[in-house]
């Protein structure tokens, strides 16, 4: 997956540029959400919904096109998320580590650790830097 800032569209050039690197899928998202998700200690897989072929088809690609299939595509992300969510069970810990993804994060000694800053941190990583952590 190549990921580019958005949102825009490729040019056809640009398009068939990332084809030749091998690229599977463009898009807009994958890289900044996976860092947030792990810094958040939350699980996270990447699903990419297809709303047009680009430089792998034939057809020009316009935002009318594009915006059909991301409405057809809302139905499936949705019965996607009920899915996982169901198989899941909503159980609060990761087989895969990914609820204490920051356990090595901070190699300061934590005497170390100023107390404003400690308090500040423990907005985004409660688990690590709340009060009798």
């Amino acid at each position: 997956m190549l990921v580019i800032e958005g949102p825009q569209f490729s040019t056809r050039a640009e398009s068939l540029l990332h084809k030749s690197w091998g690229c599977d899928v463009v898009g807009m998202t994958g890289l900044p959400e996976a860092r947030l998700a792990r810094e958040a200690e939350l699980c996270y897989a990447s699903v990419a919904m297809v709303t047009d072929h680009d430089a792998w088809s034939d057809k020009d690609v316009d935002v009318g096109m594009v915006i059909a299939t991301m409405d057809a595509n809302v139905a499936r992300a949705q019965a996607l998320v009920a899915a996982v969510a169901k198989r899941t069970g909503g159980g609060t810990a990761c087989p895969q580590g990914c609820d204490h993804a920051l356990d090595g994060a901070v190699i300061t000694a934590r005497a170390a650790w100023p107390a404003g800053k400690k308090r500040q941190l423990a907005t985004i990583a409660p688990r690590l830097f709340a009060a009798g952590t």
